[in-house]
């Protein structure tokens, strides 16, 4: 028999799938210019469904793990949870605080992978400029990048989690990762980011070891001439935008652990963050110019994530607890975008940053 872990994860990725399909096969069979509406429409349906999954969560948490009494809540506690406090003897009672706990970490770890995903969108949009990437080819390019994503923070979540428990003090390597990631925003201000495509490392490995094809060829990722299957453009372009989050996921992955060290929980929060990474691109790149200060929010977002991270045995021994963080990072959103909404950037600055995506 199956335990309860294995079926629930398993029902878990046959939902995904069966999403990713009906996205392909049904809602999307032909390659269309995604406009503003249709983004925002999209954008409210993917966070519907993960409000959904929260309270899956808070009702039937427990069936993450398979807790069927006092004994194994207090083995998962001491696991994942160690600053959890249950109430001993009362395993309803007890069970009621895990699944709250674990529902919280759920909607903190997603809310801070949707905010990290802004960064990776403004990548993105520079990547689809650079390489000439038509815009009705935007959303093809994207699902075969999140399909990728998936797959990639499946591995980097489980490998992650394993060596956090194995080895604590990776926990802190993490830590000093993001606080310098964060710093490093700050110092680079406002630089024009700009991607040369002949110098990327990508291209460069593409030319090496594949078979491109010089230019682009409709929607097809691949070509066959003269008897010999080529890459087109499109099919460098979707490993760029793979390259491009794998480099993210460096980042975002371990801030999600600063949340919870419970790895179904930081693989549930990243992949609903990632589902709805699609339709939030092209919602944000038509009104990205409009939030000046929301990079410097991140980066204040990574180093509270760090330091969080570096002091995380004081901070458990203060009681703080996982809805504080919740509370630190909408506030630090919030801020960062009603300062934008204050202070907007002139118009020559919106125009420029416009066309360039």
């Amino acid at each position: 028999m199956f335990s309860s872990e294995v079926l629930f994860f398993g029902g878990f990725l046959v939902v995904i799938s069966i999403m990713l399909l009906l996205d392909l096969g049904v809602f999307n069979r032909k390659d269309h210019i995604v406009k503003f509406g249709e983004a925002a429409a999209w954008t409210v349906a993917w966070i519907a469904l993960a409000l959904v999954f929260y309270l899956v969560i808070n009702t039937h948490g427990d069936l993450v793990h398979g807790v069927d009494n006092y004994a194994q809540l207090e083995t998962i506690k001491s696991k994942y949870a160690p600053h959890l406090t249950l109430i001993p003897g009362d395993f309803e009672g007890s069970l009621e605080i895990y699944r709250k706990n674990m529902s919280l970490e759920f909607i903190t770890g997603y809310l801070l992978e949707y905010a990290l995903s802004v960064d990776n969108i403004f990548v993105i949009i520079l990547i689809f400029a650079s390489f000439g990437v038509r815009a009705k080819y935007y959303k093809k390019v994207l699902f075969w990048g999140v399909l990728g994503a998936i797959l990639m923070r499946f591995v980097f979540i489980f490998v992650g989690s394993a060596l956090i428990q194995r080895f604590e003090w990776i926990i802190y390597l993490f830590g000093i990762l993001l606080v310098y990631q964060g710093g490093k925003i700050f110092f680079q201000g406002d630089e024009d980011e700009k991607i040369d495509p002949a110098k990327h490392p990508v291209v460069k490995f593409a030319s090496k070891y594949l078979p491109v094809f010089p230019r682009y060829v409709y929607e097809h990722f691949f070509v066959k001439k003269n008897g010999k299957w080529l890459v087109t453009p499109l099919f460098v372009v979707v490993l760029i935008v793979e390259f491009t989050d794998l480099i993210f996921a460096v980042d975002s992955v371990p801030a999600v652990f600063s949340v919870t060290k419970d790895p179904y929980v930081v693989f549930f929060s990243n992949i609903f963050a990632i589902m709805g990474l699609r339709s939030m691109f092209f919602f944000l790149s038509n009104i990205m110019g409009l939030f000046r200060f929301l990079k410097y929010g991140l980066g204040v977002l990574l180093v509270f994530i760090g330091g969080k991270m570096l002091a995380h045995k004081p901070l458990e021994e203060m009681g703080f607890e996982t809805v504080y963080s919740l509370y630190v990072i909408l506030g630090i959103l919030a801020v960062s975008i009603l300062a934008s909404v204050i202070f907007p950037e002139k118009k020559e600055e919106v125009k420029e940053i416009a066309s360039n995506s």
